[in-house]
């Protein structure tokens, strides 16, 4: 009985092709990389129970590993359930599913760390952690 219980929860297996795909999708995006020109940091982003660990240098996502890894450092976390996550990314997001502190107001997601680099590249970090959105239409 708790397998079925695991598997209900486990975010499907598209769901996590999308983030995976969101190195390429933020380093083929000049603007994107123009606007993070100075972001250097690590982040935690977990979708539903998966944690990925991503690595920016100069706005380009250098690493995106699929976790948990022990003892990997993180500067910040961005946690959100699955089904946030594809309510996020969908083309056109319902209220307060459209914006990273809409999910965050509602609950949806967390925000936990050193929040400063987040505060500092808003807009940056918003767009990144939308970009899986440009897929919804390939699906």
């Amino acid at each position: 009985m708790s397998a079925g219980v695991a598997t209900m929860e486990m975010p499907e297996a598209d769901l996590l092709q999308r983030f995976e795909s969101l190195p390429q999708l933020v380093n083929d995006d000049p603007w994107l990389l123009h606007r993070g020109r100075f972001v250097g940091t690590d982040l935690l982003v977990s979708v539903g129970p998966v944690p990925y660990y991503l690595s920016i240098a100069r706005g380009r996502i250098i690493a995106c590993e699929r976790g948990p890894l022990l003892m990997r450092s993180w500067r910040f976390a961005v946690r959100g359930g699955a089904e946030a996550w594809r309510r996020h990314w969908e083309r056109m997001p319902p209220p307060h599913y459209h914006d990273l502190f809409g999910l965050a107001k509602r609950g949806l997601v967390t925000i936990e760390g050193d929040i400063h680099p987040l505060m500092a590249n808003l807009f940056y970090f918003k767009d990144v952690l939308s970009a899986p959105r440009r897929l919804a239409g390939a699906a």
